[in-house]
């Protein structure tokens, strides 16, 4: 990929050599610049320490081999109902050497995933193009096929490799999968050699010990929240926002 464009564009051409990017407008209080520059201070410790703990999941020694677990996928073209096909893990890879995966909640007896998965896929079907130069990136559920794909279009997902997971024992074995059948949201990489695939890496929304916040660097949305003063609250998403917002696009005659 080129880099043409930081030599093209002049919001990159025009830059002054040493000069900074303003962190507060010019009448500031100097009670303000001073927390804003500890702030500054802290927010590059917190950005060394995710470094650090990426390499540590980098230098992670590799997993397990896993058998050919067989998923069940539809085209790409979510207006189309089939042809359904059988595709295996490793075909999930395509041309890449790693693969991403979202374990959606979404048990085989409801007609939604849960708002928080939503959430989350909504947010990588976003950047799933750009995930694509790089890696391969499936959403996995457990539902059936057809309730996968009727929910992803009810989402705008196009797109987004959607598979089911409903005849498979992949979602028990990766261990997002409770005994009585509940679902737990979870993030796995895997890597491949040949048709041999690896498991290279699963971390589910809650940690061990039950505290939340296990993949949140793939979730933009608290990320965008803790930005506020009022923080992330006690609020949390729901699946009727794209309903509402729908519904106001049509007022305003903004629907596209």
């Amino acid at each position: 990929m080129g880099t043409e464009w930081m030599t093209e564009l002049k919001s990159i051409t025009l830059h002054v050599a040493g000069e900074p990017a303003p962190m507060w407008p010019d009448d500031a209080s100097q009670e303000y610049r001073a927390a804003r520059l500890a702030l500054s201070e802290a927010e590059r410790a917190l950005r060394d320490q995710v470094r650090a703990v990426a390499e540590q999941r980098r230098a992670l020694p590799p997993g397990p081999v896993l058998p050919v677990y067989e998923l069940a996928e539809g085209p790409l073209d979510l207006s189309a109902d089939g042809p359904v096909t059988s595709v295996t893990l490793a075909e999930l890879f395509g041309e890449h050497k790693e693969l991403v995966v979202y374990h959606m909640m979404f048990h085989p007896d409801d007609d939604a995933s849960c708002p928080m998965c939503a959430s989350v896929v909504d947010g990588l079907h976003g950047v799933s193009h750009h995930i694509a130069q790089r890696a391969a990136l499936a959403v996995v559920g457990k539902a059936p096929i057809g309730k996968l794909r009727a929910w992803s279009r009810h989402r705008g997902w196009q797109g987004l490799r959607l598979v089911s997971a409903h005849d498979s024992s992949f979602n028990a074995d990766l261990g997002v999968e409770g005994t009585q059948g509940g679902q737990w949201p979870a993030v796995s990489v895997f890597t491949r050699d040949g048709d041999q695939v690896r498991h290279a890496y699963t971390q589910a929304a809650d940690f061990p010990d039950g505290s939340n916040g296990g993949f949140d660097l793939i979730w933009p949305l608290w990320n965008v929240l803790d930005l506020l003063p009022s923080g992330r609250s006690d609020w949390d998403p729901d699946n009727d926002y794209a309903t509402a917002l729908r519904g106001a696009q049509a007022t305003t005659g903004t629907v596209r």
